[in-house]
C-alpha cells in the first residue's frame, strides 16, 4: 500500500511537469495548427536560464535561495523565455504560417537544435548542478514520503494551470485565441490582431515551459541541454492522450502519462519508463486519434 501511495506522489510531481509542457502544445497546435517540435527545449532553456538567475542569487552555489528570491528568478525566467517564444514565432513561424505543413515542421526541427547546440555552446556539454537546495522534509505515511518541495511543485502547477484556463476562458484575449482556433480568417475580418494574439500564445506556452524546467531543474538537481528533448516527446503524447487542442486534455494527460510511467516503472523496472509512454502514444493514435477529451472536426477547405 506504502508503495502505491508513494507510485501516485511521484506520478503526480513527473505529471505536473509533463501538463505544463504539454499546454505550450496544444495551445499552439489549437491555434495555427503547428506541431512545435521546439517546445521541449524550452522547457531546457528554462531550466539553464533559472540556473544562471539562481547563481546570481547564491553566489557560489553553495547557499540555499530564500522563498522570495526563488520565486522572483521563477518569474524572471518566465517572462524572459515567454519573450524569446515570441520572437522564435516572429522570426521562424510567422513568415511560414501560409506555407505548405512540412515546411514549418522542418524548420520547428531546425529551431530546436539551434537552442539545444545554443544553449551547449553557453552553458556546456557537461552536466549542470542547480545551486538550490530545496527541503528533503515533509509527511511521512509508513513508507510512503511527501515532502515540502513536491506540494509545492505540485501546488504551483495547478495554480498556473487553473490560472490559463480562467485566462483563456473570461478574459478578452483568451476568447481571440478561441476564435482564431476556429476561423483564423474570420476573426480576422472582425478586426482580431491574429498575428499578435498567436504571439501572446507562444509567450504563454513557452512561459509555461519554462516553468517547469525551473522546478525540474531544482527537483531533480542537475540538468543539461538535452533534457527538453525527451521531455518533450513525452509532453507531446500527454497532449495526444488527452487531446491536443484541448486544454483540460493536455492538463489531465500529462497528469495520467505521469501516474502510468511511474506505475510502469514500478512494475517493470526503470529501464522501461520511455517505453511504456511511447507505447502509450502508439496505442492512443491507433485506437482514439482524438484522446481522452479531444472532438473530431471536420478540416475547413
Amino acid at each position: 500500500m506504502n508503495t502505491l501511495v508513494q507510485t501516485l506522489i511521484d506520478g503526480l510531481v513527473i505529471g505536473a511537469f509533463y501538463s505544463l509542457i504539454a499546454l505550450g502544445y496544444t495551445m499552439v497546435f489549437g491555434i495555427i495548427k503547428l506541431l512545435n517540435f521546439a517546445h521541449g527545449d524550452l522547457y531546457m532553456l528554462g531550466a539553464f536560464i533559472g540556473y544562471s538567475l539562481l547563481s546570481l542569487v547564491t553566489g557560489n552555489g553553495e547557499g540555499a535561495a530564500g522563498l522570495l528570491g526563488i520565486a522572483v528568478v521563477l518569474l524572471l525566467t518566465m517572462t524572459v523565455v515567454g519573450v524569446i517564444g515570441m520572437g522564435i514565432e516572429r522570426i521562424a513561424y510567422r513568415p511560414l504560417l501560409l506555407a505548405p505543413r512540412l515546411s514549418i515542421l522542418i524548420t520547428a526541427i531546425g529551431v530546436s537544435l539551434i537552442l539545444e547546440n545554443g544553449s551547449m555552446a553557453i552553458w556546456g556539454a557537461q552536466y549542470q548542478v542547480y545551486p538550490l537546495q530545496l527541503p528533503q522534509t515533509g509527511w511521512s505515511f509508513g513508507g510512503a514520503q511527501l515532502t515540502y518541495t513536491q506540494v509545492a511543485i505540485i501546488a504551483i502547477s495547478v495554480l498556473l494551470m487553473a490560472g490559463l484556463q480562467l485566462f483563456v476562458r473570461h478574459s478578452i484575449y483568451g476568447k481571440a485565441m478561441r476564435a482564431i482556433a476556429l476561423d483564423q480568417t474570420a476573426s480576422s475580418l472582425m478586426g482580431i490582431d491574429v498575428h499578435r494574439v498567436i504571439a501572446l500564445t507562444f509567450f504563454i506556452g513557452a512561459a509555461l515551459a519554462a516553468g517547469a524546467g525551473v522546478m525540474a531543474g531544482a527537483y531533480y538537481g542537475t540538468i543539461n541541454f538535452m533534457m527538453g528533448f525527451i521531455i518533450g516527446l513525452k509532453a507531446f503524447t500527454a497532449a495526444v492522450l488527452g487531446g491536443i487542442g484541448n486544454l483540460p486534455g493536455a492538463m489531465v494527460g500529462g497528469l495520467l502519462l505521469g501516474l502510468i510511467e511511474t506505475a510502469g516503472t514500478l512494475v517493470l523496472g526503470g529501464s522501461w519508463k520511455d517505453v511504456v509512454a511511447f507505447s502509450i502514444l502508439i496505442v492512443i493514435l491507433v485506437c482514439k486519434p482524438t484522446g481522452i477529451l479531444g472532438e473530431k472536426v471536420t478540416e475547413r477547405m
